[in-house]
């Protein structure tokens, strides 16, 4: 039997509005993301990681290296999240968000945000992270991986106690990390 193709010029205009939605659709959710992986493998910061040991002297000079101030793991929210953040602080005295062994779900409009906002577990810390004060370090590199995003010479870290990965797109958090200080 031949394909019959339609002739009212009704049907050829809701044919267009759903393949038009359609498009839009795809173009607005991404879908494709959820199954496929962007892998970033960047040189992250040589720090010391052993503390002095008990009983020790506490230096009285600054490392002349690298030093972390604050870190932590992530927590899952919106997609399965793991892997650690940690604020390096270099020689100079600039400081570096530093993400490592990151794996989360790829996305639509990722955003990395050190904000001031407190990690909470579970679906009551998914959309707490644009209430507060945040500060944007750019596009999220990629979904696995260790990658580090240099923050401004302006940003005052005080009260920015926690890092979000951040879908723009959706307003809701994948997953996030408490910056806990470490000195």
């Amino acid at each position: 039997m031949p394909l019959r193709l339609p002739r009212s010029p009704l049907t050829w205009g809701v044919l267009a509005v759903i393949v038009v939605a359609s498009v839009l659709g795809l173009g607005w959710f991404q879908p494709w993301k959820l199954v496929t992986d962007a892998e970033v493998d960047e040189e992250l910061s040589v720090v010391a990681t052993t503390p002095p040991a008990a009983g020790a002297p506490t230096p009285t000079v600054a490392p002349a290296g690298p030093t972390v101030v604050s870190g932590g793991d992530f927590v899952t929210h919106e997609h399965d999240t793991t892997g650690s953040a940690r604020i390096v602080r270099d020689a100079d005295g600039r400081h570096r968000l530093e993400l490592v062994g990151l794996d989360t779900s790829n996305g639509p409009d990722l955003r990395v945000w050190l904000t001031d906002q407190p990690v909470r577990a579970g679906t009551a810390g998914w959309r707490v992270f644009d209430d507060g004060r945040r500060v944007e370090l750019g596009r999220l590199k990629g979904n696995r991986g260790d990658q580090g995003y240099d923050i401004p010479a302006g940003v005052d870290l005080t009260g920015l106690t926690s890092v979000s990965i951040w879908c723009e797109r959706f307003a809701v958090s994948f997953g996030a990390a408490p910056l806990t200080p470490t000195g």
